[in-house]
């Protein structure tokens, strides 16, 4: 099962927006000097992702349960397909949270950019839980027989989650994805390198699609 963050409604829309407003003088020294890097992680609600292309190794895919919570503020489970990559390589990533009924504002909408002015998003240990994904995709040295439970494959299973053992998986050397589109429950890794990193926030719904 995947890690939950979050609860009320209002609250996530604190967690999501007030470490991003506070980061912002030494995200801009880290991108000035080309040497951002940060955990990130982003749960309890979907969102919606976008890139060009995702050049990933290690790559290790299997089925789970990431937990949410619905309007009322109440936790509910969703199925999801956990996606692993000890390396990732990203180009025009978009990242769109929406936060509905915040007080005062109504619908209000956080928009992330990077990796779109000649440098890649860069990261390593990158988990992604995927409700629906649409790509292209390539992958090199495939195994779709490997069970859940097997580690042999870095990074493998998220740390503090749980997958069937029997259920089902698959693994890569390496995967290439041009044309993302996805869907999220929550989106891990132990190291985020933004590049041209662009931070917005809208009064209304605006998705990266």
């Amino acid at each position: 099962m995947s890690q939950v963050r979050g609860g009320t409604r209002w609250k996530r829309f604190a967690v999501v927006m007030v470490p991003s407003v506070a980061a912002t003088a030494a995200i801009g020294v880290g991108l000035a000097q080309g040497a951002l890097a940060a955990s990130f992680s982003v749960s309890g609600q979907s969102f919606k992702v976008t890139a060009s292309t995702l050049d990933g190794t290690d790559f290790f895919q299997y089925g789970s349960l990431a937990q949410g919570t619905d309007l009322k503020g109440n936790k509910t489970l969703h199925p999801v397909a956990v996606s692993s990559f000890g390396t990732a390589t990203i180009t025009n990533m978009c990242q769109s949270v929406v936060t509905p009924d915040v007080p005062i504002f109504g619908s209000v909408s956080l928009e992330l950019r990077a990796g779109g002015k000649g440098t890649p998003v860069k990261a390593e240990n990158l988990y992604l839980d995927v409700a629906e994904l649409e790509a292209n995709a390539t992958f090199k040295n495939i195994d779709i027989g490997v069970a859940a439970g097997d580690k042999a494959n870095k990074p493998g299973i998220q740390p503090n989650t749980q997958a069937n053992p029997y259920g089902f998986a698959q693994r890569a050397k390496e995967a290439h994805l041009t044309d993302v589109k996805q869907t999220a429950w929550a989106t891990t890794a132990g190291t985020f390198k933004l590049s041209g990193l662009s931070m917005k926030l809208h009064k209304g719904v605006k998705e990266c699609y």
